[in-house]
């Protein structure tokens, strides 16, 4: 049997792959156009289509495009950003504060997904030693909402300064239902060639050798991975020259 006989041909291969490495966390740049349905639709039908422990599907989507709605979640965001501004000192704390974190009010729809963790669906395969899958399950349900809208040329941005509390009452979100992720998501003037945060100095992507490990935790061998990922190197220069 072949071994590369369900693989994607070059041209898919290369498109996934560079929603992969071109997705963005968007903050700013959002336009006002509005996002159509059937894109709006694709993105949370691909969110649906994730990988889900047991295929319990815990997920949930509450779309919001209201404005007024919108200025209720910003209103906890700032004050949620302004009392984390307080654990910082000195350039970091001037730098913080520069940074632009949220585009609630400029992207034309908000999203929060969120996640069921009392839900039957799977019947409690695989949940059984990990109770903390259903939240995984429900954060695999997001990198593809980020995947996908990637490829429409919708940005996305992850805003995660917020009290879980006054957004569960902004919302309706019941008590056993988690508010995972809200996202703001719209069309764009740019994505960056770099994330916004590496831009700024905020932090740096981390070199991957020193974070594969082999056979057992704390075994890192940079050398041994570093051959490893050498192949995406090589391949890079050889798509570089055509």
């Amino acid at each position: 049997m072949n071994d590369s006989e369900h693989r994607f041909s070059e041209e898919e291969r290369r498109g996934l792959y560079r929603a992969i490495y071109e997705r963005r966390d968007v903050r700013s740049s959002f336009k006002p156009a509005e996002i159509p349905d059937d894109v709006l639709a694709r993105l949370l039908d691909a969110a649906h289509h994730a990988p889900s422990v047991g295929l319990m599907q815990p997920w949930g989507f509450i779309v919001i495009s209201d404005l007024q709605v919108r200025q209720t979640v910003y209103e906890i965001f700032d004050r949620a950003s302004r009392a984390a501004a307080q654990i910082y000192t000195d350039d970091r704390r001037v730098m913080y504060e520069t940074l632009k974190l949220a585009g609630i009010l400029e992207a034309p729809v908000n999203l929060c997904v969120t996640c069921d963790e009392t839900t039957m669906r799977g019947h409690g395969l695989g949940r059984q030693t990990m109770r903390e899958t259903a939240v995984y399950s429900t954060v695999c349900a997001v990198q593809n909402i980020w995947l996908a809208a990637r490829a429409e040329g919708i940005g996305v941005g992850w805003v995660s300064i917020l009290d879980v509390d006054e957004l569960r009452a902004a919302l309706g979100i019941p008590e056993v239902v988690v508010p995972v992720a809200y996202l703001c998501l719209g069309y764009v003037t740019e994505f960056g060639v770099q994330p916004e945060l590496e831009l700024k100095g905020w932090e740096q992507r981390t070199p991957l050798a020193g974070l594969i490990h082999f056979e057992r935790y704390g075994a890192t061998d940079e050398a041994r991975a570093g051959e490893l990922l050498r192949s995406i190197s090589t391949d890079q220069e050889a798509k570089d020259k055509s």
